[in-house]
């Protein structure tokens, strides 16, 4: 039988989704979780590997069982486990699948929420979950300048360094900037992503914000086809995986 699981995480302590041999991953934790209530070894695998201090409010996963369980109690299995390794993560719900779905091959779909703090005050309760920047940012320009992102386009410029992706062409289908008192979100919605590329459009679009760019200097680094053009990586605290969409 194939589960699909949907999973949020803290990724502060984590490296990230994929298991690792210096310490402990997303992908670690729920494969140990399962050994502990169904006494089977079995592959987790996600739809994104999310990478060291990045969360996620709905990351997806599936795997095998040779024997069916209640989907319910799989879930507190899972939960119960998840707590004795002390594992910053939880599972919020199971699914039975169809044998042919793949967690990661059969996602239409990604979205990620990229988290600004916008003020001077340091943060006590969102410490390693937002990027607190403590000057002001001019939000309309930063919006003036997404625009340029939008629709298919050669990413190269936003693409980290390391990129396994076998082409940097990807198309952009949303990018929101909302405001929530002090907080600017970026909501970013796409197929697939390369390597850090939210994290660079944001770091980017943030020296859009503080005047370092004009919002049409962002269109000019596109079509540079080249990293250095762009703005700084944005830390990895604030970036969620919010949904996969199937």
């Amino acid at each position: 039988m194939r589960y699909k699981i949907t999973i949020e995480y803290d990724g502060t302590n984590l490296f990230g989704w994929q298991k690792q041999n210096e310490g402990v991953s997303v992908q670690y934790y729920l494969e140990e979780a399962i050994k502990g209530f169904s006494h089977q070894t079995v592959d987790v695998f996600g739809a994104g590997r999310t990478d060291a201090g990045v969360h996620a409010l709905g990351q997806v996963a599936h795997f095998d069982l040779e024997t069916s369980m209640d989907l319910f109690h799989i879930r507190e299995a899972f939960n119960a486990r998840l707590r004795i390794l002390e594992a910053p993560v939880s599972v919020i719900d199971v699914e039975e699948t169809s044998p042919d779905f793949h967690a990661r091959f059969s996602a239409t779909g990604r979205g990620y929420i990229y988290r600004i703090l916008n003020r001077r005050a340091p943060t006590v309760l969102l410490q390693n979950r937002v990027w607190t920047v403590g000057y002001p940012l001019d939000v309309e320009k930063m919006r003036e300048g997404a625009k340029y992102l939008l629709g298919h386009h050669d990413f190269t410029s936003f693409r980290g360094a390391g990129c396994q992706a076998l082409s940097p062409l990807k198309t952009l289908d949303k990018l929101d900037i909302v405001t929530n008192g002090d907080e600017i979100d970026f909501i970013v919605e796409a197929r697939s992503f390369l390597y850090h590329q939210v994290r660079n459009m944001v770091g980017t679009l943030k020296s859009v914000g503080d005047g370092k760019f004009a919002p049409e200097d962002v269109k000019t680094i596109l079509e540079a086809k080249n990293r250095a053009v762009a703005g700084a990586t944005a830390p990895a605290c604030g970036l969620y995986l919010s949904k996969v969409m199937y």
